[in-house]
């Protein structure tokens, strides 16, 4: 029996996203599934190769791999925006070099990560003495700050929970994670606190953290949410949480 259909713009017939999750990443595509729940919006996700203990010589590993874990994505449509859900691979790697190796799979997409997400973020709130609060060891922390600096943004104060391990990062509570971030953004000078690594639950204590600081906090997976909106002229108002989404 032959049956009849039609066929329709699928499930991305509004807009089409990818994502490069890293394999050792616990966390992300939680955090991302309320966000891009919109009618229309497509989510794909791809796993990258990613090393268990997280030093800047095993994020640079990534680089090589990069284009093939993005030749993964789907590429029967055009993908509006792919997302490398790494923000210290991408700042080790460089967000320019990213982008050329993913384009190399997907030559129209807009490519971002958390780092270049962050500087976007950053800009847009209009705050420049910067809080940080990281899960890593001082190494992979300092490569961090050194992108806030080298883009005139001050890391006037830094915490960190001094981990190698990404299976401990992804299982830091949130009570945990909302202290550290309301310990490092405590001080008047600071402007704004900045939650690092798409491994850290953060989206469940942003807000929780705001009303206690009254100061704007961001992630990464935030960041990274909010700039692939905005890169697919998704409406960002409300969809996620903070201020971020909100000015």
């Amino acid at each position: 029996m032959n049956l009849n259909f039609e066929c329709d713009g699928g499930s991305g017939s509004t807009a089409a996203l990818g994502l490069i999750v890293l394999k050792a990443d616990e966390t992300i595509e939680a955090e991302f599934r309320p966000i891009f729940d919109g009618k229309g919006v497509a989510l794909y996700h791809t796993r990258i190769e990613s090393a268990p203990e997280v030093t800047p010589e095993t994020l640079m590993q990534m680089k090589a791999r990069l284009t093939e874990t993005a030749a993964l994505l789907p590429g029967n449509k055009p993908l509006e925006v792919i997302g490398y859900a790494c923000t210290s691979g991408a700042t080790v790697i460089g967000s320019d070099a990213v982008s050329k190796a993913v384009q190399k799979a997907h030559p129209s997409a807009n490519v971002t990560n958390p780092a270049r997400a962050l500087i976007a973020a950053l800009r847009h709130l209009g705050v420049s003495k910067i809080g940080v609060v990281s899960p890593y060891v001082a190494e992979v922390s300092e490569v961090v700050c050194n992108l806030l600096r080298e883009n005139a943004f001050v890391p006037a104060k830094v915490g960190s929970f001094e981990q190698g391990e990404e299976a401990v990062v992804a299982r830091i509570s949130l009570d945990s994670v909302e202290e550290a971030i309301c310990a490092v953004g405590d001080e008047p000078e600071i402007e704004a606190v900045f939650a690092s690594c798409t491994n850290l639950r953060t989206m469940a204590v942003i807000d929780r953290c705001e009303q206690r600081l009254g100061k704007p906090v961001v992630s990464s997976n935030q960041v990274l949410a909010w700039h692939m909106m905005t890169l697919a002229g998704l409406p960002t108002k409300s969809a996620g949480p903070g201020r971020l989404f909100n000015t």
